[in-house]
Order: structure tokens, then C-alpha cells, then sequence
């Protein structure tokens, strides 16, 4: 079931940059964390307070057509604000190029997260350093198309 409703861009002036020029080129633009050259995905939410469609840049950590959604906020102490709403509403959509397609997150633990974590350090070796900055063990959702 597709995600609407009244968006609501970001208030983080990067986020909603990034957002508007990875949607309007179908990913060709906007596709990489500013200037890393490492790939990004655009998942939408929906606010679990506000009701409103909310969309976030992402890491791209891949496997198998299923994503890591990694709630790291930087190593930050709380949990980024989209978290609340996978906890509240599992359903997502991710874009990772030209289309996006609906999906269900789920949160690992044990074996399965540390395995997924290992991939996410992998391909974003910063997620390491944002562990070690923050008392709280990140969060690990994986998206599965639906």
C-alpha cells in the first residue's frame, strides 16, 4: 500500500535538498552523501505524531533487494526522529533509483544485526565511530519489499 498524504519537507535544509534533487531526477542526482561518493536511498515515512509523510536520505547498504536502515543519527545520544515513526508504522518506501517500491522494516537483533551491522560499517565505515561516540546500541531495521 503506497504511502500519501500531505508532505512535509525537513526542517534540516540539507535533508530536504537532498530529497528534492535525488526525487526530481529519478536518482540520478543527489544519489551520494553530499560530496563522499558513497550511495544514498530516500526512505519515506509517516509521522507517528503529525500524521505527514516525512522522507530522509540514507545509506545505501544493500543485500539480496533488502536494506539497512541504520537509526545512527551520527552517534547522537537519542534516536533520530524517524525512528518513532518505523516503530510505530513499519511501512516504508525506499527509492533506490529511478522508482520507489513499498516495504515493510522489521528490527534485527543478535547474529542477524551483527551481520548486517558488519555490512553497514562496510560499506559506511563512519557507522564505527558513531557506535563508539554513544552509550546506546544503534539500531538496525532491514526493509523487505512488499
Amino acid at each position: 500500500m503506497p504511502i500519501d498524504g500531505e508532505y512535509e519537507p525537513s526542517t534540516w535544509g540539507w535533508v530536504r535538498e537532498q530529497v528534492e534533487e535525488y526525487e526530481s531526477s529519478g536518482g540520478t542526482r543527489g544519489n551520494t552523501l553530499r560530496d563522499s561518493g558513497m550511495p544514498i536511498i530516500v526512505m519515506t515515512t509517516v509521522g507517528h505524531r503529525s500524521g505527514k509523510v516525512r522522507k530522509v536520505p540514507l545509506m545505501r547498504v544493500e543485500q539480496d533487494g533488502e536494506y539497512a536502515v541504520i537509526a545512527s543519527k551520527g552517534g547522537a545520544p537519542e534516536h533520530p526522529a524517524w525512528y518513532h515513526n518505523l516503530v510505530a508504522d513499519p511501512r516504508v518506501m525506499i527509492q533506490d533509483g529511478p522508482a520507489p517500491f513499498d516495504a515493510e522494516v522489521r528490527v534485527v537483533t543478535g547474529a542477524e544485526r551483527a551481520a548486517w551491522w558488519e555490512r553497514a560499517v562496510r560499506d559506511y565505515p563512519p557507522y564505527a565511530e558513531y557506535q563508539e561516540k554513544t552509550d546506546r546500541e544503534i539500531p538496525v531495521f532491514i526493509a523487505r519489499r512488499v
